[in-house]
């Protein structure tokens, strides 16, 4: 159907609210999004060209090829995007669209077969690698696979209705715990630079660590003095975005005429990642990976932050996509002509001292169960290199009997004999034999 729209990973799983009813309720909305005609040759640089390929960017699943080469064959059967495309919550829910799956084309399932097969292998791959680093033996795959929640383990050869289920599911419950994940990681690595700065100070004398420790707030002063940053999705925010990133006139600013420019797939949604590229601008203001005192995972944690609080306040149905009627309500809102100054980082207490103080103590018992196993191991060492030698003595001392086995064998008149019995050597012939053959 020359309507059919295609649409990443990223919105299949996330278009359906936080009960797993995900999946295809985007491609309706994409058929009904209202068309915008715009003259995009105003706009700064070469833009997206209608019909060229976008690369999606990776969900952050471990699962993430696997999800994506499933969504791509299935895009290729007629019957199953029909249905993708007049789909309603309750069949979803009730898992009719899943079995669907029983009407596509042979060629779409042996496909899919193959590649539950190799995605499979792969985790079974996995698994072994995992086992093989702590020595361990007699693993059970099939066992171990029960931990992966995106593919039905008991049936590793086929892929059935009851796989793309579990697949849709995982995947929705993984993306909606994504972004939590990525903030206590963010925090364990504020708390690592802390430690680290820490310990660094007690390596050093009162004069170093005073210069070392004037060093450090000159930078946190000079990181903290940059222009101001305005309010993620407030229409100061988004106007500098269409002047100094789109080239266009400030005073034609229009929401509209906006949110086309920066539907970048054109599919009627601005998603995560198209969110998350209007706050280019004012993440410049704070971070350029030039300067020393700017750090670039902070950039992105603040990049993060800035994605989530315009999603809480534009996306109504908690669907993690933004439509034009969302979009176009929001810019209507107080918020939106007169936001709240926004706190970057910098301005906020990232951890608490007891929780750095609970984190160095996890470091430490960490550290403490390293340094076992590398005693251990060093054991383990040494006490090889005692057998080795003492093997390596005893082969000196066997081939010193054989030596003087076979000097003593010389010394009684016998030839010494091969490994299997032969003589090494043919005794020489008697003076009276040898004239007898003449």
């Amino acid at each position: 159907s020359s309507n059919y729209v295609r649409v990443s990973p990223m919105k299949w799983l996330s278009v359906l609210p936080q009960q797993c009813i995900l999946l295809m309720t985007c491609l309706l909305m994409v058929l009904e999004a209202v068309p915008i005609d715009i003259d995009k040759t105003k706009v700064k640089g070469e833009g997206h060209v209608e019909g060229e390929k976008v690369e999606n960017p990776d969900t952050g699943l471990y699962y993430d090829e696997y999800l994506r080469q499933v969504i791509d064959v299935l895009e290729t059967d007629k019957h199953f995007r029909e249905k993708l495309q007049t789909a309603d919550i309750e069949e979803i829910k009730s898992g009719k669209l899943s079995r669907e799956l029983d009407l596509v084309s042979h060629h779409v399932r042996t496909r899919l077969d193959e590649l539950k097969r190799q995605e499979v292998a792969r985790l079974r791959m996995l698994i072994k690698a995992k086992m093989d680093s702590v020595q361990d033996t007699g693993i059970d795959h099939q066992a171990l696979l029960k931990q992966f929640e995106h593919l039905n383990h008991q049936n590793p050869d086929t892929f059935e209705p009851k796989d793309l289920d579990m697949l849709i599911k995982a995947a929705t419950s993984d993306l909606e715990n994504y972004d939590k994940t990525r903030h206590e990681e963010f925090k364990k690595y504020e708390m690592m630079k802390e430690h680290e700065r820490r310990e660094y100070l007690k390596t050093l004398d009162e004069e170093k660590r005073q210069r070392e420790e004037s060093k450090f707030e000159e930078m946190k002063k000079k990181h903290g003095d940059h222009p101001k940053v305005h309010h993620p999705g407030s229409k100061d925010q988004l106007k500098e975005v269409w002047e100094e990133a789109d080239g266009l006139d400030p005073n034609e600013f229009d929401p509209k005429t906006f949110f086309k420019l920066h539907d970048v797939n054109n599919d009627g949604f601005l998603d995560e990642q198209e969110l998350e590229a209007l706050f280019t601008k004012e993440l410049e203001k704070v971070y350029d990976p030039k300067n020393e005192e700017d750090d670039m995972v902070e950039m992105e944690e603040e990049r993060l932050r800035m994605r989530e609080h315009v999603m809480n306040e534009v996306d109504v149905n908690k669907d993690r996509l933004v439509t034009l009627e969302e979009f176009l309500r929001a810019t209507e809102k107080k918020e939106f002509l007169e936001p709240d100054s926004w706190e970057t980082l910098d301005q906020q207490q990232l951890f608490t001292e007891d929780e750095l103080k609970e984190f160095e103590s996890h470091i430490s018992q960490q550290e403490d169960e390293l340094r076992k196993k590398a005693e251990d191991l060093q054991k383990q060492k040494e006490e090889l290199q005692r057998q080795h030698d003492q093997l390596q003595a005893q082969k000196q001392e066997l081939q010193q009997v054989v030596k003087q086995m076979e000097q003593k064998k010389l010394q009684q008149g016998n030839p010494p004999a091969g490994p299997a019995g032969e003589l090494k050597f043919q005794p020489r012939m008697c003076l009276s034999v040898w004239i007898h053959k003449l």
